[in-house]
């Protein structure tokens, strides 16, 4: 009896000729087939999840990364991020407080007293005249420091002060990276285990002012007593150590970040359930670094001393010098979470499904209403509906370039993108539905004239 043979892939015989396979030999091509098909499947998934697990260990350190090189390359960036400090009303009362004690420090109120004690014995005052006049220590010295107090507050709080301010940083912009990778000039200084801000500037316009009010002992403030400890702790110094490295790879760390996640949902096999948890990656990695945020920053208002600095001073400093970080941070969630719910939709669930029919019935109502008021939109219009998939991805991938080329996206941009994309997404979907009804195709097929 002859074998079972099967139309299917033959093999080559020894003279060269192909011959057909038994159905036994078609079966285990087909299994061999399936078997190499499940591993090569298994092998893009476990490549997908490799690439996808780097990139969310790396997305919280490429948005510090980001951060920290936006603070160190560009000035502009950094004078906005420190000058609402000047207008902080815990900022200012902490600088009116501190030059308010050194300026009255410097001025000897017991000298003063005991000359005019001298003064009134010269003159033959009575003895318990002269006695009383040793008195006067207390409330002059009050006095002086109310005089004093409001000149340096009428200073602090007024333009010339907010000016001072940002012309100093723009100026010493360099301060900034010489405190993150160790540096001791400029308006923050790294030394040792302390950070300091130094008021050099303002300190010279409020001398000048109360110079000229008449307090001539205000000249001689030392500069050793212009400056302001903002954060002292014994682990600065591997803080610096790592923003060293985040400001060598603040440029690249970002990018490369993107480029894995972007790899790791093109090479699972299905893209969307890749980028659907990626996403929620994402958003759970920009989560984590919020709460880190926070627990710096209880650390950092338990390593200030309230004697060094009040809490709500060591408060505004710390939320002014990272708002920008955080501010980021915050989008990037925003971004995540759109993206997976746009994934979700786009997926088979019912939910999405729905979404989707109610969609379509809108726009399509809103097609034929057009239609009914004259307005057609023809060839276009099949060109849309014809192509539906290469304009939804030409529209996303325009609003994802908007916001990449925007300078620093907020929450806000983010909603107005997206609130375009939709609308613009919408458009074209009633445009598609108003193309009206097709050409009619001549008996004879296309190119050829019916009868």
């Amino acid at each position: 009896m002859l074998p079972n043979r099967h139309p299917g892939p033959a093999a080559p015989d020894g003279g060269g000729e192909r011959t057909a396979l038994t159905s036994e030999e078609h079966a285990e091509y087909r299994r061999l087939r399936r078997a190499a098909a499940v591993r090569h499947r298994r092998a893009r998934w476990t490549g997908a999840s490799v690439l996808l697990l780097v990139a969310l260990l790396l997305a919280p350190l490429a948005v510090v990364a980001a951060w920290v090189d936006s603070q160190v390359s560009d000035t502009d960036r950094y004078v906005a991020t420190v000058a609402p400090l000047a207008g902080d009303p815990a900022v200012q009362q902490v600088v009116t407080d501190r030059l308010t004690h050194r300026v009255v420090d410097n001025m000897d109120i017991t000298a003063v007293t005991a000359s005019l004690s001298a003064a009134l014995a010269d003159a033959g005052a009575p003895p318990a005249v002269v006695d009383r006049s040793e008195a006067l220590a207390g409330p002059l010295n009050a006095a002086v420091t109310n005089v004093v107090h409001g000149v340096v507050n009428r200073v602090v709080t007024g333009d010339a002060f907010e000016q001072a301010w940002e012309t100093a940083n723009r100026r010493a912009h360099a301060a900034v990276v010489d405190m993150l990778t160790g540096g001791d000039s400029g308006a923050l200084r790294a030394q040792g285990d302390t950070v300091t801000l130094d008021l050099g500037t303002v300190v010279d316009v409020v001398k000048q002012r109360l110079v000229d009010a008449g307090f001539e002992k205000a000249d001689a403030i030392p500069a050793a007593d212009r400056q302001i400890t903002l954060f002292q702790t014994d682990k600065l110094s591997e803080a610096q150590g790592v923003m060293r490295v985040l400001d060598v790879v603040g440029t690249w760390l970002p990018v490369i970040t993107v480029a894995l996640a972007a790899l790791a949902v093109w090479t699972a096999p299905a893209h969307r359930t890749m980028l659907l948890v990626t996403a929620v990656g994402v958003g759970l990695a920009m989560v984590v670094l919020l709460i880190a945020l926070a627990v710096v920053r209880r650390v950092y208002l338990d390593a200030v001393p309230a004697s060094t600095l009040p809490p709500d001073a060591a408060a505004a400093i710390y939320d002014t010098f990272v708002r920008f970080l955080r501010d980021s941070t915050r989008t990037l969630l925003v971004v995540a979470a759109v993206t997976a719910l746009a994934a979700c939709l786009y997926g088979p669930g019912r939910a999405a499904r729905a979404v989707r029919r109610a969609a379509a019935r809108a726009t399509g109502a809103a097609g034929r209403a057009l239609e009914r008021g004259g307005l057609r939109t023809g060839t276009a219009g099949r060109w849309l509906d014809a192509h539906r998939s290469w304009t939804t991805g030409a529209v996303v991938a325009a609003g994802v370039l908007v916001l990449l080329l925007w300078n620093h996206p907020t929450v806000g941009a983010v909603a107005l993108v997206l609130c375009l994309m939709l609308a613009v997404l919408a458009l074209l979907a009633v445009f598609a539905a108003a193309r009206g009804p097709s050409p009619a195709v001549p008996a004879g097929g296309p190119g050829r004239a019916g009868p």
